[in-house]
């Protein structure tokens, strides 16, 4: 039998996971958007895109790397205790915010019962509840919460990206599924760059993906470090922020003084009133 919950905030009833255009909040596919299923499949689709709501609905359905489909779906279908009651989006999450920024904020993949159950990027985890309070701190959210895609938040001229888009078992996703998804963050930054002032890269790897998302080549290349702040080629300034899991929040490694100042120096670097 198939089961079906409320959404937590609208009721509506959803399979877990989400079928594409039966109503979840913000969801971006329809059941005709065309599904990749391979990396030249993610290449054709990410390269025809002529904009971002195009884009997100063609992420929103990629079944290009078998082993993140069946575990993002099977996440979604076994749960968490705590969302036992809830429907599971359980599909690739795309970006989230303007679709012209100022602001880039790079991250690395979508939370298992985080993203993965809310369809939106840093929504409904510990990690998400850190970046979210800090953005509404510095002005660049309208409020400090993030708990699921129906909750009313806005984002004033900034958006976050993922170099992967579908939760990976233990987090880590292989560098054949990062590869497989990478032609969707560059299809991203191609319909984004002409706007974006500044990027904010959540730790050492959204960094290097940074790096090689905005074509920089200088030798050496500019080195990770949190507060690091490194001007490209392109005169977009580059900054660098420990990433704010729930580990790095709990050691003191990263504290919600240190996301203060990063948010604020990359509004002022974005020129974002």
């Amino acid at each position: 039998m198939f089961t079906v919950f409320p959404h937590p905030n609208t009721g509506q009833a959803f399979g877990s996971p989400v079928a594409p255009g039966t109503g979840w909040p913000g969801d971006p596919a329809t059941p005709r958007t065309p599904v990749a299923d391979d990396l030249p499949r993610v290449a054709k689709l990410a390269r025809q895109a002529t904009s971002i709501a195009e884009l997100d609905a063609v992420i929103s359905v990629c079944r290009a790397c078998p082993r993140l489909v069946t575990w993002r779906e099977d996440v979604a279908q076994a749960k968490r205790r705590a969302f036992a009651d809830q429907p599971y989006w359980g599909r690739p999450v795309p970006g989230w915010g303007s679709e012209r920024p100022r602001l880039l904020i790079v991250g690395l993949a979508p939370a298992a019962h985080g993203a993965n159950r809310t369809g939106r990027m840093f929504t409904g985890d510990r990690s998400g509840d850190q970046l979210y309070a800090a953005l509404h701190r510095a002005g660049l959210v309208n409020q400090p919460t993030s708990v699921d895609a129906a909750d009313g938040l806005r984002a004033n001229d900034i958006r976050i990206v993922a170099p992967v888009r579908c939760a990976p078992p233990g987090n880590a996703p292989t560098p054949a599924e990062r590869v497989t998804c990478s032609p969707w963050l560059d299809a991203e930054w191609r319909l984004v760059s002409d706007r974006v002032r500044a990027i904010v890269a959540l730790g050492g790897f959204a960094w290097q993906v940074a790096l090689r998302m905005t074509g920089a080549s200088a030798t050496p290349k500019p080195r990770f470090g949190h507060g690091v702040v490194a001007e490209l080629p392109s005169g977009v300034r580059l900054l660098g922020c420990y990433h704010p899991s729930q580990q790095n929040m709990f050691t003191g490694r990263l504290t919600p003084a240190m996301l203060d100042d990063i948010f604020a120096e990359a509004k002022k670097q974005a020129g974002i009133k």
